[in-house]
């Protein structure tokens, strides 16, 4: 009785066990998308009253190249990235950063202490080109602006600074005279009223070859003097800075627009005298705004 007990058990257990399952069925294109057959598109539809038309006989057609965000990007011909901008400074000699009044959110930056962070900022935005535009000491500014090609001064100080800080650095520099001389222009002033333009192409040079030697990357004349241009291309080659750049300004306007600019530096127009007469504006060498050019 016992034997047949276990072996009606061991039976028992035999077919108590699961059948076995049918593997479910499953396409090609479930298991790869490509492979499905292509989904039959529907034909748009036109508004109700459009006319039907042949369609114009056109080699070219511009909108194809305007046709989806992607291909606009792709033939995009201006894109702005932090690459492509260049961060102003304005530099002090005091050890605090000053606000600018007319410039809210903007500072002269300490040359000791405040130009180094707000470059070091600059950088960790991705910009990585500076323009420094030093704020001349009043004591040490002169009818000719000598201070301008100072080796000393605080515009070639800051340069070097910042080159050996952050050797990657692009540094452009500011050529004029205006930060440096006392009557506020961009050359000298003759006694006439007249500013010379020669005679300051002479000093312009001077200025940016100190500049370059400081280690500027690029010189920017802002003066709009004749000629200045060709003037500093021969100055920096004939000293060896060829590599050096000029990024001219090319159409600077005699514009209240300046004014915050000139506040920053203490660099406007000063008033005359019977025996000295000055510019109240730059309207003699500045483009006039109502031309082109």
């Amino acid at each position: 009785t016992m034997v047949a007990s276990t072996t009606s058990s061991m039976f028992a257990t035999r077919i108590a066990v699961k059948p076995r399952q049918h593997r479910a069925t499953t396409t090609r294109a479930a298991i790869d998308p490509s492979l499905a057959p292509p989904t039959t598109r529907v034909a748009p539809r036109n508004p109700e009253g459009c006319p039907t038309v042949p369609p114009q006989d056109l080699a070219s057609r511009p909108r194809r190249n305007r046709r989806s965000p992607t291909v606009r990007k792709a033939f995009r011909e201006t894109i702005l990235t932090p690459d492509n901008f260049i961060y102003p400074i304005f530099v002090h000699e005091g050890d605090d950063n000053i606000p600018i009044g007319s410039m809210p959110g903007q500072e002269r930056l300490s040359f000791k202490n405040g130009m180094l962070k707000k470059v070091r900022e600059a950088r960790a935005a991705g910009v990585n080109q500076i323009v420094v535009f030093p704020k001349t000491p009043d004591n040490l500014k002169t009818p000719c602006g000598k201070e301008a090609f100072n080796p000393n001064g605080l515009a070639q100080r800051s340069i070097s600074l910042l080159k050996d800080t952050f050797p990657d650095l692009e540094v452009y520099t500011d050529v004029a005279l205006d930060p440096y001389n006392t009557m506020g222009h961009d050359g000298m002033v003759r006694s006439d009223g007249v500013i010379m333009n020669d005679e300051t192409v002479y000093y312009l040079c001077k200025q940016a070859v100190s500049q370059a030697r400081a280690g500027a990357d690029v010189i920017s004349p802002s003066d709009m003097m004749d000629g200045r241009v060709g003037a500093l291309r021969q100055a920096l080659d004939d000293e060896g800075f060829t590599n050096v750049s000029i990024m001219s300004y090319t159409a600077k306007y005699n514009s209240a627009f300046y004014g915050p600019f000139r506040d920053a530096l203490a660099s406007a127009p000063r008033p005359g005298s019977e025996d000295w007469k000055i510019p109240k504006d730059k309207a003699e060498y500045q483009m006039d705004p109502a031309n082109y050019r």
